[in-house]
């Protein structure tokens, strides 16, 4: 039987876990945790992250990050942070590795396009659409839908929840109900992805043109590093000079996070995992390190996230999922069988809002190839 005994005692272990919805025999071989990560690695939806993007829609270029390489680069940070603090390094890597399994193509303006046009419905959010993803949505066993995974994996993937949802989704929605924390584990991982991407855009932003070095240099963190960079290694430039100053910049803010957690934890002194869920938040950045943070994201929203270019792009890909979605919902018989909701249900509201859902579900399991294919197969002429 694998064992969890080299974790803290307030780490979330395999053999006191709240368990899956349907029960299955333990494994000899692998952790529960482990085997969330195997499942979650196996499925569809991971697959297609490929091809799903984080600013820059598939075609713009082949280096930028994708919603895998995003979701790869998580894990790699949040495994590390995690053996530092003896937490559950296979929980961390599942939940990085799920948590952005429901995102639309297109980003966060195809979300926002999704979100408009599902407004009358219950809305879309892609935390939730990852839950679902992995409760519902994947077809790959016989005994049950979506992948089965641990409470504990659910509860990470989870990150945000609002108390109308929180209500309809049983044991994973209640900590927002009872304004409980979420593992030591969870909130690792949603650290490690804002520093994940946080950094990574600025390489990707650098790499389009969008961001120059001038810009970045009135980032005191980034100016900083940039210095030091240039001190230790005279004459350095170009993407070498960029990759080792970014590379600071992470390593920077992970040694702060690993000191203040440390700090958090033996302050509040939790004895296991329910100790962790009645006290306040103990992952987190240093106050300093905090602002550095925010400044960073708030510079990124100025200069990259808004950028003209980007904001193009943008424009186009709410038009594309505004216009599939509408499209659909007026012709829904324009849908692949399995995605049409069937007219046995007598009350034509909830008919209406499964077939949207239905829709959603189509949308937002499409990379951004495949939603501009199926936008031009259906808005024109020339297209079969």
């Amino acid at each position: 039987m694998f064992s969890d005994t080299h974790l803290a005692p307030y780490a979330a272990q395999s053999a006191t876990s709240r368990g899956r919805s349907h029960a299955e025999p333990a494994s000899s071989s692998r952790s529960e945790y482990q085997r969330d990560r195997d499942r979650i690695i196996h499925c569809t939806a991971f697959r297609r992250l490929e091809y799903k993007t984080q600013v820059f829609v598939n075609h713009e270029g082949d280096l930028f990050r994708t919603r895998l390489t995003h979701s790869l680069e998580v894990a790699q940070i949040a495994r590390s942070i995690a053996r530092n603090l003896r937490l559950n390094e296979d929980l961390v890597e599942a939940i990085s590795l799920a948590h952005d399994l429901g995102h639309t193509p297109f980003g966060h303006a195809g979300q926002d396009a999704l979100n408009v046009c599902m407004k009358a419905f219950g809305g879309f959010e892609h935390n939730l659409q990852s839950l679902r993803v992995v409760d519902t949505l994947e077809e790959r066993y016989g005994a049950f839908d979506g992948l089965n995974l641990c409470f504990e994996t659910r509860e990470g993937i989870l990150k945000h929840c609002s108390l109308t949802n929180a209500h309809k989704l049983g044991d994973v929605g209640q900590r927002f109900i009872q304004k409980n924390q979420a593992s030591l584990e969870a909130q690792l991982t949603n650290l490690a992805d804002e520093i994940a991407y946080n950094n990574h855009d600025i390489d990707d932003g650098l790499r389009s043109g969008l961001l120059t070095e001038a810009q970045l240099n009135e980032l005191d963190f980034y100016a900083k590093f940039r210095a030091e960079v240039a001190t230790t290694y005279p004459g350095i430039s170009g993407r070498r000079a960029i990759s080792e100053t970014i590379r600071r910049m992470i390593n920077a803010l992970i040694v702060d996070l690993i000191a203040t957690s440390e700090q958090r934890i033996k302050d509040c002194a939790p004895q296991s995992l329910d100790d962790v869920r009645n006290r306040s938040p103990m992952i987190a950045f240093s106050d300093a390190m905090q602002k550095e943070a925010t400044l960073l994201k708030q510079f990124l929203h100025a200069n990259l996230y808004r950028h003209y270019m980007v904001n193009r792009m943008s424009s186009k890909a709410r038009r594309v999922v505004t216009d599939l979605f509408n499209v659909m919902m007026d012709e829904p018989i324009l849908l692949p069988d399995d995605y049409q909701i069937k007219k046995t249900v007598t009350d034509q509201a909830t008919h209406g809002t499964q077939q949207a859902r239905k829709i959603a579900d189509y949308i937002a399991g499409m990379t951004d190839r495949y939603a501009m294919l199926e936008h031009r197969r259906l808005f024109s002429v020339d297209e079969v």
